[in-house]
């Protein structure tokens, strides 16, 4: 079946793939495969891999020693992801040119004296000279971890020959197998997971999809990566077209440690951790607010994360509230707690487990510095933009933009004698009529929050007036950030923002919420008391998960 998506894509990649150094460090350029045009009109449907995709199929393909260095290609988030934005995604041409560079220094490092014993499973006949057999080994195992799927006999024989002639230009054969392994690492068979669709054998009429199309669905989903050995063996036996094998495999990654990298990588996905980049703080007010401390609050709500949801095996909700995380000193002192440090074998432990004590008002992930020092500008805290977060990332609801002509003069002036806290200049600031409609769905909830300040550091007062923190969620009303976080664990909108936002981390698109089946998902999670990984498994057995989008099927 003939299926035309990401035109735009196709075009840059084609044009980018045409065009690699010939040898390492040589300027002249080459086409990278003849059968590329042949294919450019039957593209399927097709993913570009995120960055920590790309970096986390590396690591488990050649190991946790290749550094990955350089630049990607900027990701576009669609309906609360980036792994929805990928759907659409474009490369340009600087954009390929930083591929490029990515491809050629993780191909030096594989065939470098430290790694090429362990990476390349045979010794060629000459180090000096080509060796076309030993070239076929390496490049054909390494093909089919890379693109999801065996290597045909054209795409091997294009990497062995291309291997062969840069062999015998530069007089070594790794210079050729690193040639060969970079032009693999730049084509669009390994930077887009490709969904591919066959008549489904059970079902006359319709299509399903392909076995390694679905390994690679399966795999990213649960483990952000690649699919693994058995997994490709699977789908090469057709195992994954059966329940008791799909359901084996489903298992075998949910039990995997690898679980906690798919885990980590969605939440960082739905809570916007990659906003990261562009946050600072003014140091003058917030010298607490480190480079370091901000790296670690991130690190902080993902630990917390997994260990709740994934050790723990808790309530999805529980984590809005849970008393239970972890803590260096650093965040420590930002949070205002006390922290006794403890050694093991006389060595200092960095990251430390930390309980707060039940009515704490910094329990739970959203009282962390990830999310309300993410969420609010370098020198002051903002209740609407934290309100707006949560709207929009935790209860999957759209908070429409602001008009271009707003005046923010009440709001930016935390100096005022006269509106000292944030409630106050909000309330100055949404007596504009444009203004009003947007407040009243964020405002409520963010003021909730200003117990925190920029960087998250635990106040009770702003400019010497104490700060009302009393709020509303859906008409639940409550007083302070616990209030709040347990208006949430209440809502039935948060776990069904959860279970949603996870299908399309691994799907690339929203569930068909009419779907029975989608139902059924829903109540199984809620039947289960809310269990994160039940959830995934329940996802990843769905045929839903692998189904063809109704928007294709219907060309």
């Amino acid at each position: 079946m003939k299926m035309l998506n990401n035109s735009k894509v196709r075009r840059s990649l084609l044009v980018a793939a045409g065009c690699l150094s010939l040898v390492g460090a040589v300027a002249s350029r080459q086409v990278f495969s003849a059968d590329m045009a042949t294919a450019a009109a039957e593209l399927p449907l097709s993913v570009r891999l995120s960055p920590s995709q790309y970096r986390q199929s590396i690591i488990d393909i050649f190991g946790s020693s290749i550094n990955i260095t350089g630049r990607f290609e900027p990701e576009t988030r669609t309906d609360g992801l980036l792994a929805v934005g990928a759907n659409k995604a474009n490369v340009t041409d600087i954009g390929f040119e930083r591929y490029d560079d990515l491809a050629r220094g993780i191909a030096a490092q594989v065939v470098d004296e430290r790694h090429r014993a362990a990476l390349i499973p045979c010794k060629p006949k000459s180090a000096a000279t080509a060796d076309d057999a030993c070239a076929r080994a390496f490049l054909s195992a390494v093909g089919r971890l890379l693109y999801r799927r065996p290597m045909t006999e054209n795409e091997i024989a294009g990497q062995v020959k291309l291997a062969g002639e840069t062999a015998a230009k530069t007089g070594d054969f790794f210079e050729g197998i690193s040639t060969s392994l970079a032009t693999m690492l730049v084509s669009p068979k390994f930077l887009f997971r490709y969904k591919t669709y066959e008549p489904d054998p059970a079902k006359p009429g319709q299509q399903r999809m392909t076995a390694y199309s679905k390994a690679s669905q399966l795999s990213f989903l649960l483990w952000n990566s690649a699919p693994d050995d058995r997994l490709l063996q699977a789908a090469a036996k057709g195992e994954l077209h059966t329940k008791q094998g799909l359901f084996q495999q489903v298992d075998r990654l949910i039990y995997s440690p690898r679980l906690e990298a798919g885990v980590r990588s969605f939440f960082a996905d739905m809570l916007q951790f990659s906003d990261f980049e562009t946050v600072s703080k003014d140091s003058a007010f917030f010298p607490r607010y480190t480079l370091k401390v901000k790296e670690e609050s991130v690190e902080q709500t993902l630990r917390t994360i997994t260990d709740h949801l994934i050790t723990r095996q808790g309530d999805y909700r529980d984590l809005f509230t849970t008393p239970n995380t972890f803590l260096t000193r650093s965040l420590a002192a930002l949070y205002k707690v006390p922290l006794v440090e403890r050694t093991d074998n006389g060595q200092p432990q960095h990251w430390q487990p930390y309980s707060y004590q039940p009515g704490d008002p910094r329990s739970g992930i959203l009282a962390q510095s990830s999310f309300v020092a993410l969420h609010s500008p370098g020198g002051r805290s903002s209740p609407t933009s934290r309100g707006k977060a949560l709207r929009e990332n935790i209860l999957c609801q759209v908070v429409p933009p602001p008009p271009g002509n707003v005046d923010f003069k009440f709001i930016q002036d935390t100096s005022s004698p006269t509106h000292k806290t944030a409630r106050q200049r909000l309330t100055a600031h949404a007596t504009e009529a444009m203004c009003t409609g947007c407040h009243k769905i964020t405002d409520p909830m963010g003021l909730a929050l200003e117990n925190f300040d920029s960087s998250g550091s635990f106040r009770t007062a702003e400019n010497g007036a104490d700060i009302d923190t009393s709020g509303d969620l859906s008409g639940v009303k409550f007083d302070g950030p616990a209030g709040l976080f347990q208006a949430l664990h209440d809502s039935p909108a948060v776990p069904a923002c959860v279970a949603k936002r996870a299908f399309a981390f691994g799907a690339g698109r929203l569930p068909q919420t009419s779907d029975a089946q989608w139902t059924q998902i829903e109540a199984s999670f809620k039947d289960g008391k809310y269990n994160f990984v039940n959830l995934l498994r329940q996802i990843a057995l769905s045929d839903l998960f692998y189904s063809m989008p109704v928007q294709v099927a219907a060309k």
